[in-house]
């Protein structure tokens, strides 16, 4: 899709289809039933993996379809409509493998793409701090040379799914030779790793991927660990975090569009004297206002992975943090509806909706806040002075 052209690619549009089977084959109730369990959607995870879904946006030499992030955007926007996400998607597939496929070297690429692409393995990303958030720039989370290798030291939080993963891509600091300044750096950091520990939060959300604190006790790395130049690292994170942020969107699009298609089926389902509640405007208007809010923010999504695509990473960092902004406040507006439709249903088990209405509410928060995000258009693209 570019910027003349609305409509997506047939190969896209053919891919959302068989998404969309395969997503329609597990639903809800299935994604539902193993999070209350405390258990995972890996039969969901592994047949996607085995279908070549997870890894579009990896390289064709490295296993993957060698696509883009557009491709990867909408199987998990599918998956999320049919009531399924994975939300490893956002961090496994699009951060560490574009980082890996952009940066990485040549032994990082054939260790590690292989399986992102076919969900074999897994790996999660590591930014976030008790104190820093996810700002780059005061991160505490230091890497010191150890002769040819290195020494990680830190604390990390929220970091999703740490559990399921092979390995951890941290976002860390190291000092500059030429400045004496700390510099953000990647590391590879496998799970196994000694020095490497990490506990469960504690949450209210009902979903199968855990949130962790991470703490880096003295962990040892070996040389191959960085990944990337040590000089380009701002630029290497920020390839991974312009992902993100249209995956981040691509998941509220899917839960926004799964909750509007169950509120309009119970409109139209559902009668009070002798008239579907669908025929009153009371319902009839908000459920149509989310509709236009839904494909408004579904088109600036699909602009920021067209840029990001096409190489222009500024432009997709502007649009991706509208796009994330816009699909968050969709999906949040969305899921109150359709409880509000449903009435008392809306929170019962049976209907689907209620583990949602705490699921949406991260959409503001991660991975960039929605205060964060007006920041970012206030100064970057309203020329307004900075405000932090």
């Amino acid at each position: 899709m570019n910027a003349m052209n609305f409509i997506e690619p047939e190969e896209r549009i053919a891919l959302r289809k068989a998404v969309a089977e395969l997503g329609a084959k597990y639903g809800h109730e299935y994604y539902a039933k193993k999070a209350r369990a405390g258990e995972k959607t890996h039969e969901l995870w592994d047949e996607a993996g085995r279908l070549g879904y997870l890894g579009v946006n990896i390289p064709e030499e490295y296993g993957g379809g060698g696509a883009g992030i557009a491709d990867l955007a909408a199987v998990l926007e599918e998956l999320a409509a049919a009531g399924s996400p994975l939300l490893l998607m956002v961090v496994s597939p699009a951060i560490c493998g574009t980082v890996i496929s952009r940066f990485g070297t040549e032994e990082q690429k054939k260790q590690w793409l292989p399986g992102i692409a076919d969900g074999s393995k897994r790996m999660v990303f590591a930014i976030t701090e008790p104190d820093a958030g996810s700002n780059s720039h005061k991160i505490t989370t230091t890497a010191k040379r150890d002769g040819d290798g290195w020494v990680l030291s830190g604390r990390k939080v929220y970091i999703s799914g740490v559990d399921e993963a092979d390995a951890v891509l941290v976002v860390g600091r190291m000092e500059d030779s030429k400045t004496g300044r700390l510099k953000p750096a990647l590391f590879i950091l496998p799970t196994g790793t000694e020095g490497f520990e990490y506990t469960k939060i504690p949450m209210d959300i009902v979903a199968p991927e855990n949130q962790f604190s991470l703490f880096l006790d003295d962990v040892k790395l070996p040389a191959e660990a960085l990944v990337g130049e040590e000089d380009a690292a701002i630029a290497q994170l920020f390839a991974g975090l312009n992902p993100e942020r249209i995956m981040g969107a691509s998941f509220s699009l899917g839960i926004a569009r799964y909750a509007l298609a169950k509120a309009t089926s119970y409109a139209n389902q559902r009668q009070v004297w002798g008239t579907p509640i669908g025929a009153h405007q009371g319902l009839a208007h908000p459920l149509a206002e989310i509709k236009i809010e839904l494909e408004l923010a579904k088109l600036m999504t699909q602009k920021a992975a067209s840029l990001y695509d096409s190489g222009d990473d500024f432009g997709a960092g502007e649009s991706a943090n509208m796009a994330k902004y816009a699909a968050a406040e969709v999906a949040i507006r969305a899921t109150d509806q359709a409880v509000q439709t449903h009435g008392g249903n809306g929170l019962a088990t049976e209907y689907g909706l209620g583990t949602l209405v705490t699921a949406v509410r991260l959409g503001r928060i991660a991975p960039v806040s929605r205060e964060m995000v007006l920041n970012f258009v206030g100064q970057h693209s309203l020329g307004l002075p900075k405000s932090y």
